[in-house]
């Protein structure tokens, strides 16, 4: 049973409610609302916020005062606040209808003149406070022990204490990467909240964006299936639990079919007609990997637990999304009773990229349930979704899904390649049933690179022409439509830079090693994370498309703290530690910079680029680098270590069990190593695999 102290309000970031009891306890700013604390009304900024509730700090300024809020909560019944204002501070406390108040008791401290204190919460029904400056609360079930007296300084004690920790367990980030891994811890452990019709907690991508009284646009909380899977990732760098709960939350809306809606809600309901682009293989298989630096420590309950509703949602495509020549295209179902079904309308919404200009100029096919175009970015999408699929089920042991995965994303790539490449433009464009290619041009373009359909020659051709400033390149790069494209206007699908949408593009340039291709856009994209997050605070639903765009207006059509911009800080962390499925790649950047505490299985992984390369494990040293060396396939168990070294320079690789660091050296040719526990090593030159 979920319960303890968190900020699972929806409606407010300024208060913790208990469960299961739903005592709830919310601050604010005297004459100013409780609730009317969002991104465009009064947020200033927020501090850390563990997954737990066990620490959270908040500012916010409404009527002219401003409130620094500092809770302690988590899974116990204590709950220790301190709140200061320059204008006063409003302390509300009530609950639901079964709520006991009386049941409580608070001692608190109130600085004033003269200062107040007292042991009492409220009458029964909840009540409404004021004081003129600082509180200090500790709040606790009726006969637990306590007093007024000690108050603050107990106070003083749980929130340093909890801080400390909470910084302790939190991912690090310095130098080149700034605070990006703040940033995107933040916006993840904040978007968590309580679905009180579900009895369950969620995390959806954004409290904003799913509340309707925080100017949103649903009930109390809804889910998206193609949110939900990059809020896991991005979840993975900070807790794996959490990330694993978070994977989970949208499987079991799937219906008879296999179909994962678009979206689910308290208010709106289920999307029974659409679903949305298939990416919780990849962003899964991603994770896992992510989570250990062997299989040995990494996560085998995320597999076992989202693989057969992933392989079901898969499996559903071909038999639903048949479009022109055989290929998937989006598409809406109709459902009796829901007379928006089966309308072009939704087949765009299913695609996530609402109101993109690719596709201004279709239409919809009723005999198909499809639009009339075949998706390059779908297609692709699936492909590599076969591969992740296939990858899981390989080690889960299923290898007959394994081998039927591999062998259909063959097939497709066989079948989609020259239906979809364009020879008169040089690249993949979507199809439309009258054989002719769409001119129009997005960074769906670059996913073909994702499901391995090009050559390596073809793959840098394209990324080079894609890749103009004129129009996918520039700076910021990646915008969802190209520039030179005759749909684009800067605005949401039709230009802004998307952070689901840039991963996925860059994925795919990685999987080619267009290393010198990827990076400036990744540091391009950084730089922008960056601003929007030194400057208001904020982790975007989208980033503008043109430098000294002010996105924060409601109009704008840009939540200001959504958990799928963290992956512009992922692509970022990439450029460090990467986890693939032949192993981890650690790299220098070219610039000072510092990840640190990721959370594996093995413990905490951090890297350092500065003189040298590092890379240590709960503080003990794994590899030592030149900065010119680069490192590649690297595994670890308790056995052995193993990877590739490339570029130029001296590395020393600390093998597994108590041995001593292993040098090599590393010029023209890469360099493959491999240690076991029981190897006798010379400390000079190692054991080339």
């Amino acid at each position: 049973m979920t319960r303890g102290w968190n900020t699972w309000d929806v409606t407010t970031h300024t208060g913790m409610t208990h469960l299961p009891s739903g005592l709830r306890i919310r601050f604010g700013v005297p004459g100013a609302p409780l609730d009317g604390f969002t991104w465009r009304d009064g947020l200033v900024r927020l501090g850390h916020h563990t997954v737990g509730g066990e620490y959270a700090e908040v500012v916010v300024e409404a009527g002219g005062g401003r409130l620094h809020l500092v809770m302690a909560g988590g899974p116990a019944d204590d709950l220790y606040v301190r709140a200061e204002g320059s204008a006063g501070v409003l302390v509300a406390v009530d609950g639901g209808p079964d709520t006991d108040v009386t049941a409580w008791r608070a001692d608190w401290h109130a600085t004033g003149e003269p200062d107040r204190q007292g042991t009492e919460l409220c009458p029964a029904g909840g009540c409404l406070l004021e004081f003129g400056g600082r509180v200090d609360l500790h709040v606790a079930p009726r006969g637990t022990p306590g007093g007024p007296d000690g108050v603050r300084p107990l106070v003083e004690a749980v929130l340093a204490g909890r801080r400390a920790d909470a910084e302790r367990a939190a991912p690090r980030s310095g130098g080149w990467l700034g605070d990006a891994a703040d940033a995107a811890t933040r916006a993840v452990t904040w978007n968590r909240i309580y679905a009180p019709d579900l009895g369950r907690v969620l995390t959806p991508t954004s409290r904003d964006f799913v509340s309707e009284r925080r100017r949103g646009f649903y009930g109390t909380w809804a889910l998206h299936a193609w949110d939900t899977f990059f809020t896991g990732l991005v979840a993975s760098t900070v807790d794996r639990d959490h990330a694993r709960e978070i994977f989970g939350q949208i499987l079991p809306f799937a219906d008879a079919s296999g179909m994962i809606p678009n979206r689910v809600s308290d208010d709106k309901g289920v999307t029974a007609d659409r679903s949305q682009p298939p990416v919780g293989g990849l962003t899964v298989r991603k994770a896992y990997l992510a989570g250990g630096l062997s299989d040995e420590t990494r996560d085998r309950a995320l597999l076992t637990g989202t693989f057969p509703a992933l392989l079901a949602w898969h499996d559903w495509w071909p038999r639903a999304r048949r479009g022109p020549y055989g290929l998937l295209a989006w598409g809406s179902d109709p459902v009796d009773g829901d007379p928006g079904s089966a309308t072009l309308d939704r087949t765009k919404r299913e695609s996530g990229l609402d109101d993109s200009p690719m596709y201004d100029e279709v239409a919809y096919d009723p005999d198909t349930h499809t639009m009339n175009l075949a998706d390059a970015g779908l297609v692709a999408l699936h492909i590599a979704d076969a591969e992740a699929l296939a990858a899981i089920a390989g080690t889960l042991g299923e290898s007959g899904v394994a081998q039927r995965l591999r062998d259909e994303a063959e097939r497709a790539r066989a079948l989609a390649d020259p239906l979809l490449w364009d020879d008169e433009r040089g690249g993949y464009r979507n199809l439309r049933a009258d054989g002719t290619h769409d001119p129009h041009v997005s960074p769906t373009l670059l996913y073909p690179l994702l499901a391995g359909l090009p050559d390596a020659g073809r793959a840098a051709d394209l990324a080079a022409r894609l890749l103009r400033p004129q129009t996918l390149g520039g700076d910021p790069p990646l915008p969802s439509v190209a520039r030179d494209d005759p749909g684009y206007a800067a605005t949401y699908w039709r230009g802004r830079v998307w952070a689901p949408m840039a991963y996925l593009a860059i994925e795919g340039l990685r999987r080619y090693d267009l290393t010198e291709t990827a990076r400036p856009l990744v540091a391009a994209l950084l730089r922008l994370f960056q601003a929007e997050w030194e400057q208001h605070s904020h982790v975007r639903e989208n980033y503008p498309a043109t430098h000294g765009e002010d996105v924060r207006a409601f109009k704008a059509r840009s939540d200001g703290l959504m958990a799928w911009g963290g992956l512009l800080a992922y692509l970022a962390y990439g450029e460090l530690a990467d986890a693939r499925e032949d192993g981890w790649r650690f790299a220098h950047p070219g610039e000072p910079a510092e990840l640190a505490g990721l959370p594996l299985g093995d413990g905490r992984l951090t890297v350092t680029a500065g003189d040298r390369l590092t890379v240590t494990l709960d503080g003990r040293p794994l590899l030592d680098a030149a900065p010119g060396v680069v490192i590649t396939a690297y595994r670890r168990s308790a056995a052995e270590v193993a990877g590739i070294a490339h570029g130029s320079g001296d590395l020393h690789v600390t093998p597994p069990g108590p041995g001593a660091p292993i040098r090599l050296t590393v010029s023209a040719q890469p360099v493959p190593f491999r240690m076991t526990r029981n190897d006798h090593h010379d400390n000079d030159g190692g054991m080339p695999a």
